[in-house]
C-alpha cells in the first residue's frame, strides 16, 4: 500500500507546513460527523413539532464548521485557496442542511 504511505506523508506534512495538528484536525472533522446529524435530527423534530429551533440549527453549523474554524484560527500561512474552499464549503452546507430539513419538515 505505497499510495497510503504517500498520503499519510503528504498529510502530516501539510500540518508542519501549516501550523496545525492534522490529529487534531482530523479528529474534529471525523468527531463531529456524528454530533452534526444528532443536531440536525434535533433540529427537523423541533421545527416539525413547531418548537424553537435556533440553537439547534446554530449547533448544526457548528458541527458543520468545527474542523474548520481550527483551521482558521491555529493555521499559519494558510493559502488564499484554502479560504475561498472553506467558504464555497460553508456555502454549501448551509445550502443542504436548509434543502434536508426542508424535506423533512
Amino acid at each position: 500500500m505505497q499510495w497510503w504511505e504517500t498520503f499519510k506523508d503528504w498529510f502530516l506534512s501539510l500540518g508542519e507546513k501549516y501550523g496545525v495538528n492534522p490529529y487534531i484536525f482530523g479528529g474534529i472533522y471525523i468527531g463531529a460527523i456524528p454530533l452534526f446529524f444528532l443536531c440536525l435530527a434535533w433540529s427537523v423534530r423541533n421545527i416539525r413539532n413547531k418548537k424553537p429551533f435556533v440553537i439547534p440549527v446554530l449547533l448544526t453549523g457548528l458541527c458543520f464548521i468545527s474542523a474548520y474554524v481550527y483551521l482558521i484560527i491555529v493555521g499559519k500561512n494558510i493559502p488564499v485557496w484554502v479560504y475561498i474552499f472553506i467558504a464555497v464549503m460553508v456555502l454549501y452546507g448551509v445550502y443542504s442542511t436548509f434543502k434536508k430539513i426542508k424535506s423533512k419538515t
